[in-house]
Protein backbone atom coordinates (compact mmCIF):
# COMPACT_ATOMS: atom_id res chain seq x y z
CA UNK A 1 0.00 0.00 0.00
CA UNK A 2 1.27 3.42 -0.90
CA UNK A 3 1.38 5.40 2.36
CA UNK A 4 1.25 8.68 0.48
CA UNK A 5 -2.10 7.87 -1.21
CA UNK A 6 -5.06 6.73 0.92
CA UNK A 7 -7.57 4.23 -0.49
CA UNK A 8 -10.38 5.64 -2.60
CA UNK A 9 -13.55 6.37 -0.62
CA UNK A 10 -16.59 4.36 -1.61
CA UNK A 11 -19.43 6.78 -0.71
CA UNK A 12 -20.49 10.05 -2.31
CA UNK A 13 -19.84 11.87 0.96
CA UNK A 14 -16.32 10.59 1.13
CA UNK A 15 -15.74 11.36 -2.50
CA UNK A 16 -16.82 14.95 -1.96
CA UNK A 17 -14.84 15.24 1.23
CA UNK A 18 -11.81 14.04 -0.66
CA UNK A 19 -12.35 16.68 -3.32
CA UNK A 20 -13.27 19.44 -0.89
CA UNK A 21 -11.59 18.41 2.38
CA UNK A 22 -11.31 21.92 3.86
CA UNK A 23 -15.04 22.61 3.37
CA UNK A 24 -16.19 19.52 5.25
CA UNK A 25 -13.48 19.95 7.91
CA UNK A 26 -14.69 23.45 8.73
CA UNK A 27 -18.30 22.26 8.90
CA UNK A 28 -17.41 19.40 11.23
CA UNK A 29 -15.36 21.70 13.51
CA UNK A 30 -18.19 24.24 13.65
CA UNK A 31 -20.65 21.49 14.54
CA UNK A 32 -18.36 20.19 17.28
CA UNK A 33 -17.82 23.65 18.75
CA UNK A 34 -21.53 24.41 18.78
CA UNK A 35 -22.17 21.15 20.62
CA UNK A 36 -19.55 22.04 23.23
CA UNK A 37 -21.09 25.49 23.71
CA UNK A 38 -24.55 23.99 24.22
CA UNK A 39 -23.21 21.61 26.88
CA UNK A 40 -21.29 24.43 28.63
CA UNK A 41 -24.32 26.72 28.61
CA UNK A 42 -26.52 24.03 30.13
CA UNK A 43 -23.88 23.31 32.78
CA UNK A 44 -23.58 26.98 33.72
CA UNK A 45 -27.35 27.33 34.01
CA UNK A 46 -27.49 24.30 36.28
CA UNK A 47 -24.54 25.58 38.35
CA UNK A 48 -26.12 29.01 38.78
CA UNK A 49 -29.32 27.41 40.00
CA UNK A 50 -27.49 25.34 42.59
CA UNK A 51 -24.87 27.90 43.73
CA UNK A 52 -25.69 30.85 46.07
CA UNK A 53 -25.35 34.24 44.40
CA UNK A 54 -22.04 35.89 45.22
CA UNK A 55 -21.30 39.59 44.80
CA UNK A 56 -19.21 40.46 41.78
CA UNK A 57 -16.59 41.96 44.07
CA UNK A 58 -16.02 38.60 45.73
CA UNK A 59 -15.90 36.69 42.47
CA UNK A 60 -13.56 39.24 40.95
CA UNK A 61 -10.96 39.01 43.71
CA UNK A 62 -10.97 35.29 44.45
CA UNK A 63 -8.60 34.36 41.64
CA UNK A 64 -6.27 37.34 41.66
CA UNK A 65 -5.79 39.14 45.00
CA UNK A 66 -5.66 42.90 44.78
CA UNK A 67 -3.12 45.14 46.49
CA UNK A 68 -5.69 47.53 47.94
CA UNK A 69 -3.00 49.55 49.68
CA UNK A 70 -1.56 51.00 46.45
CA UNK A 71 -3.61 53.55 44.53
CA UNK A 72 -4.81 57.13 44.58
CA UNK A 73 -7.61 59.28 45.95
CA UNK A 74 -10.17 60.27 43.32
CA UNK A 75 -12.92 62.87 43.64
CA UNK A 76 -16.33 61.24 43.92
CA UNK A 77 -19.45 63.23 44.78
CA UNK A 78 -21.12 59.90 45.60
CA UNK A 79 -18.39 58.69 47.92
CA UNK A 80 -21.17 58.60 50.52
CA UNK A 81 -24.25 57.57 48.50
CA UNK A 82 -27.82 57.67 49.77
CA UNK A 83 -28.18 55.32 52.71
CA UNK A 84 -24.72 56.00 54.14
CA UNK A 85 -24.34 57.32 57.67
CA UNK A 86 -23.92 60.91 58.80
CA UNK A 87 -22.76 62.73 61.93
CA UNK A 88 -26.04 61.98 63.69
CA UNK A 89 -24.95 58.33 64.07
CA UNK A 90 -25.30 57.77 67.84
CA UNK A 91 -22.01 55.86 68.13
CA UNK A 92 -19.73 58.73 67.17
CA UNK A 93 -17.45 60.36 69.69
CA UNK A 94 -18.22 64.12 69.89
CA UNK A 95 -14.62 64.87 68.94
CA UNK A 96 -15.05 63.15 65.57
CA UNK A 97 -18.14 65.15 64.51
CA UNK A 98 -16.13 67.81 62.75
CA UNK A 99 -18.98 69.61 60.98
CA UNK A 100 -20.91 69.99 64.22
CA UNK A 101 -17.73 71.28 65.80
CA UNK A 102 -17.42 74.14 63.33
CA UNK A 103 -15.73 72.75 60.25
CA UNK A 104 -17.27 74.54 57.27
CA UNK A 105 -15.95 72.45 54.35
CA UNK A 106 -17.30 69.03 53.41
CA UNK A 107 -14.93 68.14 50.58
CA UNK A 108 -12.93 65.75 52.78
CA UNK A 109 -15.90 63.38 52.50
CA UNK A 110 -15.90 63.32 48.70
CA UNK A 111 -12.71 61.40 48.09
CA UNK A 112 -12.71 57.71 47.27
CA UNK A 113 -9.67 55.44 47.35
CA UNK A 114 -9.02 53.77 43.98
CA UNK A 115 -6.49 50.90 43.99
CA UNK A 116 -4.30 50.55 40.92
CA UNK A 117 -5.40 47.92 38.47
CA UNK A 118 -8.32 46.51 40.44
CA UNK A 119 -11.64 47.36 42.03
CA UNK A 120 -12.32 48.16 45.67
CA UNK A 121 -15.91 47.03 46.30
CA UNK A 122 -18.33 49.48 47.83
CA UNK A 123 -19.24 48.60 51.39
CA UNK A 124 -22.59 46.82 51.45
CA UNK A 125 -23.99 47.01 54.98
CA UNK A 126 -26.76 44.48 54.40
CA UNK A 127 -24.35 41.94 52.96
CA UNK A 128 -21.78 42.44 55.71
CA UNK A 129 -24.46 42.05 58.37
CA UNK A 130 -25.75 38.86 56.78
CA UNK A 131 -22.26 37.41 56.49
CA UNK A 132 -21.62 38.34 60.13
CA UNK A 133 -24.76 36.72 61.52
CA UNK A 134 -24.09 34.95 64.85
CA UNK A 135 -20.54 36.31 64.98
CA UNK A 136 -18.23 38.59 66.96
CA UNK A 137 -16.10 41.32 65.42
CA UNK A 138 -13.51 42.67 67.86
CA UNK A 139 -11.24 45.72 67.74
CA UNK A 140 -8.39 45.87 70.25
CA UNK A 141 -5.99 48.78 70.43
CA UNK A 142 -5.65 52.49 71.06
CA UNK A 143 -8.03 55.39 70.42
CA UNK A 144 -7.32 55.30 66.69
CA UNK A 145 -8.70 51.76 66.85
CA UNK A 146 -11.79 53.22 68.49
CA UNK A 147 -12.01 55.65 65.57
CA UNK A 148 -12.21 52.68 63.20
CA UNK A 149 -14.62 50.77 65.45
CA UNK A 150 -17.05 53.70 65.56
CA UNK A 151 -16.81 54.01 61.79
CA UNK A 152 -17.77 50.35 61.29
CA UNK A 153 -20.65 50.62 63.76
CA UNK A 154 -22.12 53.52 61.80
CA UNK A 155 -21.51 51.84 58.44
CA UNK A 156 -23.29 48.69 59.63
CA UNK A 157 -26.15 50.54 61.33
CA UNK A 158 -27.03 52.12 57.96
CA UNK A 159 -28.24 48.65 56.94
CA UNK A 160 -30.60 48.21 59.91
CA UNK A 161 -34.06 49.76 59.72
CA UNK A 162 -34.94 49.20 63.38
CA UNK A 163 -32.24 51.24 65.12
CA UNK A 164 -33.59 50.27 68.57
CA UNK A 165 -32.29 46.74 67.90
CA UNK A 166 -28.73 48.11 68.17
CA UNK A 167 -27.53 48.69 71.73
CA UNK A 168 -24.62 48.34 74.15
CA UNK A 169 -24.81 44.84 75.56
CA UNK A 170 -24.04 45.83 79.16
CA UNK A 171 -25.98 49.09 79.28
CA UNK A 172 -22.81 51.19 79.29
CA UNK A 173 -22.90 54.70 77.84
CA UNK A 174 -21.04 55.20 74.57
CA UNK A 175 -18.32 57.42 75.90
CA UNK A 176 -14.57 57.55 76.29
CA UNK A 177 -13.37 55.21 79.00
CA UNK A 178 -10.65 52.69 79.72
CA UNK A 179 -12.65 49.50 79.53
CA UNK A 180 -14.49 47.84 76.69
CA UNK A 181 -17.78 48.26 74.85
CA UNK A 182 -19.88 45.66 73.04
CA UNK A 183 -22.52 46.84 70.58
CA UNK A 184 -25.20 44.29 69.77
CA UNK A 185 -26.95 44.09 66.41
CA UNK A 186 -29.77 42.04 67.83
CA UNK A 187 -31.49 41.11 64.55
CA UNK A 188 -28.27 39.41 63.46
CA UNK A 189 -27.00 38.13 66.80
CA UNK A 190 -23.84 40.10 66.04
CA UNK A 191 -21.50 41.81 68.51
CA UNK A 192 -19.02 44.48 67.43
CA UNK A 193 -16.65 45.11 70.34
CA UNK A 194 -13.89 47.52 71.26
CA UNK A 195 -11.18 46.92 73.89
CA UNK A 196 -9.01 49.85 74.85
CA UNK A 197 -5.41 48.67 75.19
CA UNK A 198 -2.85 51.09 73.69
CA UNK A 199 0.09 48.68 74.07
CA UNK A 200 -1.82 45.38 73.62
CA UNK A 201 0.16 43.99 76.56
CA UNK A 202 -0.17 44.38 80.33
CA UNK A 203 0.72 47.67 81.99
CA UNK A 204 1.23 47.17 85.70
CA UNK A 205 3.15 47.83 88.87
CA UNK A 206 6.89 47.28 88.65
CA UNK A 207 8.43 44.33 90.50
CA UNK A 208 9.66 44.87 94.08
CA UNK A 209 13.05 46.56 94.45
CA UNK A 210 12.81 48.23 91.03
CA UNK A 211 14.56 51.52 90.43
CA UNK A 212 12.82 54.64 91.67
CA UNK A 213 12.73 55.75 88.03
CA UNK A 214 10.23 53.00 87.20
CA UNK A 215 6.63 54.14 87.69
CA UNK A 216 4.98 51.41 85.62
CA UNK A 217 6.14 48.30 83.83
CA UNK A 218 5.14 47.29 80.30
CA UNK A 219 5.10 43.50 80.39
CA UNK A 220 6.20 42.56 76.92
CA UNK A 221 5.59 38.84 77.39
CA UNK A 222 2.01 39.09 78.71
CA UNK A 223 -0.96 40.00 76.49
CA UNK A 224 -3.43 42.46 77.98
CA UNK A 225 -5.55 40.63 80.53
CA UNK A 226 -8.77 40.97 78.51
CA UNK A 227 -7.13 39.08 75.64
CA UNK A 228 -8.99 35.98 76.80
CA UNK A 229 -12.15 37.78 75.65
CA UNK A 230 -10.72 38.35 72.17
CA UNK A 231 -9.83 34.71 71.62
CA UNK A 232 -13.30 33.63 70.49
CA UNK A 233 -13.72 36.45 67.97
CA UNK A 234 -14.61 35.57 64.41
CA UNK A 235 -12.82 38.71 63.20
CA UNK A 236 -10.13 40.36 65.32
CA UNK A 237 -8.55 43.67 64.30
CA UNK A 238 -5.55 44.72 66.40
CA UNK A 239 -3.75 48.02 66.24
CA UNK A 240 -1.00 49.74 68.15
CA UNK A 241 1.85 52.16 67.51
CA UNK A 242 0.95 55.66 68.66
CA UNK A 243 2.07 54.95 72.21
CA UNK A 244 5.23 53.17 71.17
CA UNK A 245 7.66 56.04 71.45
CA UNK A 246 10.07 57.24 74.09
CA UNK A 247 7.89 60.18 75.09
CA UNK A 248 5.01 57.94 76.16
CA UNK A 249 7.13 55.20 77.70
CA UNK A 250 10.59 55.72 79.15
CA UNK A 251 10.29 59.49 79.57
CA UNK A 252 7.11 58.89 81.60
CA UNK A 253 8.73 56.21 83.78
CA UNK A 254 7.21 53.31 81.82
CA UNK A 255 9.96 50.71 81.45
CA UNK A 256 9.93 47.32 79.78
CA UNK A 257 9.63 44.05 81.67
CA UNK A 258 10.26 40.48 80.53
CA UNK A 259 9.68 37.75 83.07
CA UNK A 260 10.33 39.16 86.54
CA UNK A 261 12.95 41.68 85.51
CA UNK A 262 12.80 45.30 84.36
CA UNK A 263 15.20 46.07 81.55
CA UNK A 264 16.35 49.66 82.05
CA UNK A 265 18.31 49.79 78.79
CA UNK A 266 15.90 48.25 76.30
CA UNK A 267 14.80 50.62 73.52
CA UNK A 268 11.30 51.09 72.15
CA UNK A 269 11.97 49.31 68.85
CA UNK A 270 13.21 46.15 70.53
CA UNK A 271 10.33 46.26 73.00
CA UNK A 272 7.78 46.56 70.19
CA UNK A 273 9.34 43.61 68.40
CA UNK A 274 9.08 41.47 71.54
CA UNK A 275 5.44 42.54 71.93
CA UNK A 276 4.62 41.44 68.38
CA UNK A 277 6.25 38.09 69.05
CA UNK A 278 4.09 37.73 72.18
CA UNK A 279 0.91 38.57 70.25
CA UNK A 280 1.86 36.19 67.46
CA UNK A 281 2.36 33.29 69.86
CA UNK A 282 -0.84 34.19 71.71
CA UNK A 283 -2.86 34.18 68.49
CA UNK A 284 -1.43 30.85 67.33
CA UNK A 285 -2.18 29.27 70.72
CA UNK A 286 -5.58 30.83 71.45
CA UNK A 287 -7.34 31.56 68.14
CA UNK A 288 -8.69 29.06 65.63
CA UNK A 289 -6.95 30.78 62.72
CA UNK A 290 -8.35 28.30 60.24
CA UNK A 291 -11.79 29.64 61.13
CA UNK A 292 -11.22 33.12 62.57
CA UNK A 293 -9.76 36.11 60.73
CA UNK A 294 -6.93 38.05 62.33
CA UNK A 295 -5.88 41.47 61.06
CA UNK A 296 -3.06 43.67 62.30
CA UNK A 297 -3.92 47.16 61.14
CA UNK A 298 -0.85 49.12 60.08
CA UNK A 299 0.18 52.46 61.53
CA UNK A 300 -2.18 55.41 61.05
CA UNK A 301 -0.07 58.50 60.28
CA UNK A 302 -0.37 61.72 62.24
CA UNK A 303 0.13 64.99 60.38
CA UNK A 304 1.50 67.54 62.83
CA UNK A 305 3.32 70.29 60.96
CA UNK A 306 5.51 73.02 62.43
CA UNK A 307 5.67 71.20 65.73
CA UNK A 308 4.48 68.12 67.60
CA UNK A 309 1.14 67.58 69.31
CA UNK A 310 2.35 69.35 72.46
CA UNK A 311 4.48 72.06 70.83
CA UNK A 312 1.95 73.79 68.61
CA UNK A 313 1.85 71.40 65.64
CA UNK A 314 -1.04 71.99 63.22
CA UNK A 315 -2.78 70.20 60.34
CA UNK A 316 -5.40 72.71 59.20
CA UNK A 317 -3.52 74.12 56.22
CA UNK A 318 -5.34 72.19 53.49
CA UNK A 319 -8.74 70.87 52.46
CA UNK A 320 -7.64 68.34 49.83
CA UNK A 321 -5.49 65.20 49.88
CA UNK A 322 -1.80 65.51 49.23
CA UNK A 323 -1.03 64.69 45.58
CA UNK A 324 2.77 64.61 45.61
CA UNK A 325 3.81 61.24 47.00
CA UNK A 326 7.44 62.37 47.23
CA UNK A 327 6.39 64.56 50.16
CA UNK A 328 5.03 61.61 52.15
CA UNK A 329 6.77 60.27 55.23
CA UNK A 330 8.66 56.96 54.82
CA UNK A 331 6.97 53.76 55.90
CA UNK A 332 7.17 53.66 59.71
CA UNK A 333 9.29 51.01 61.40
CA UNK A 334 6.24 49.63 63.22
CA UNK A 335 4.88 48.31 59.93
CA UNK A 336 8.04 46.39 59.11
CA UNK A 337 7.91 44.57 62.43
CA UNK A 338 4.19 43.82 62.07
CA UNK A 339 4.65 42.58 58.52
CA UNK A 340 7.46 40.23 59.56
CA UNK A 341 5.34 38.79 62.38
CA UNK A 342 2.44 38.16 60.01
CA UNK A 343 4.61 36.51 57.38
CA UNK A 344 5.93 34.10 59.99
CA UNK A 345 2.32 33.15 60.84
CA UNK A 346 1.18 32.45 57.28
CA UNK A 347 0.56 28.95 56.00
CA UNK A 348 -1.27 26.03 57.58
CA UNK A 349 -4.57 27.61 56.52
CA UNK A 350 -4.20 30.51 58.94
CA UNK A 351 -6.28 33.56 58.02
CA UNK A 352 -3.96 36.40 58.97
CA UNK A 353 -3.52 39.69 57.17
CA UNK A 354 -1.79 43.05 57.45
CA UNK A 355 -4.55 45.63 56.97
CA UNK A 356 -2.24 48.08 55.26
CA UNK A 357 -3.75 51.56 55.48
CA UNK A 358 -0.60 53.62 56.03
CA UNK A 359 0.17 54.75 52.48
CA UNK A 360 -3.39 55.76 51.58
CA UNK A 361 -3.81 57.54 54.92
CA UNK A 362 -0.55 59.45 54.58
CA UNK A 363 -2.14 61.55 51.81
CA UNK A 364 -5.02 62.70 54.04
CA UNK A 365 -3.87 65.52 56.27
CA UNK A 366 -7.20 67.15 55.39
CA UNK A 367 -9.16 64.44 57.24
CA UNK A 368 -8.23 65.26 60.85
CA UNK A 369 -10.39 67.23 63.29
CA UNK A 370 -7.49 69.72 63.68
CA UNK A 371 -8.94 72.71 65.57
CA UNK A 372 -12.55 71.45 65.30
CA UNK A 373 -12.55 69.55 68.55
CA UNK A 374 -15.43 68.52 70.78
CA UNK A 375 -17.46 71.14 72.63
CA UNK A 376 -15.82 72.33 75.82
CA UNK A 377 -12.27 71.95 74.55
CA UNK A 378 -10.17 74.98 75.62
CA UNK A 379 -9.44 77.35 72.76
CA UNK A 380 -5.69 77.02 73.35
CA UNK A 381 -5.79 73.20 73.32
CA UNK A 382 -3.54 71.42 70.79
CA UNK A 383 -4.98 70.57 67.41
CA UNK A 384 -5.99 66.94 66.90
CA UNK A 385 -3.92 65.70 63.98
CA UNK A 386 -4.00 62.02 64.98
CA UNK A 387 -7.68 61.09 65.04
CA UNK A 388 -10.09 61.37 62.12
CA UNK A 389 -13.33 63.12 61.30
CA UNK A 390 -16.27 60.77 60.83
CA UNK A 391 -17.62 60.10 58.32
CA UNK A 392 -14.13 60.14 56.87
CA UNK A 393 -10.88 58.29 56.27
CA UNK A 394 -11.48 55.31 58.65
CA UNK A 395 -14.49 54.38 56.50
CA UNK A 396 -11.99 53.54 53.76
CA UNK A 397 -10.05 51.37 56.20
CA UNK A 398 -13.25 49.43 56.79
CA UNK A 399 -13.86 49.16 53.05
CA UNK A 400 -10.46 47.50 52.81
CA UNK A 401 -11.34 45.23 55.73
CA UNK A 402 -14.60 44.33 53.97
CA UNK A 403 -12.82 43.65 50.67
CA UNK A 404 -10.23 41.40 52.33
CA UNK A 405 -12.97 39.44 54.09
CA UNK A 406 -14.87 38.96 50.84
CA UNK A 407 -11.70 37.84 49.08
CA UNK A 408 -11.04 35.31 51.84
CA UNK A 409 -14.58 33.89 51.58
CA UNK A 410 -15.88 35.27 54.88
CA UNK A 411 -19.00 33.18 55.56
CA UNK A 412 -19.70 32.97 51.82
CA UNK A 413 -21.49 29.66 52.09
CA UNK A 414 -24.45 31.16 53.95
CA UNK A 415 -25.15 33.96 51.43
Amino acid sequence: MDLHHPPKPSSLHHKLSFVFPSLFFRAEVAYALSSVLVVLSASLLLLSALTPLQPLSFLGHAALPCDYSDGEWVWDVEAYPEGSYAEDCPFLDPGFRCLRNGRNDTGYRNWRWQPRGCHLPRFNASEMLERSRNKRIVFAGDSIGRNQWESLLCMLSAGVSNKSSIFEAHGNPISKHKGFLSIRFDEYNLSVEYYRTPFLVVIGRPPPNSSHLVHKSIRLDTPQWRAKMWAGADVLVMNTGHWWNRGKTIDQGYYFQVGEDINMTMGVNEAFQKTMETLKQWAISNMQLGHSYLFFRSYSPSHYRNGTWDTGGVCDSGTRPQTNNTLLEPDPWYNQIMSSAIKSMEGRGRKVQLLNITYLTEFRMDGHPSSHREPGTPTDAPQDCSHWCLPGVPDTWNELLYAHLLAKGYNSRSI
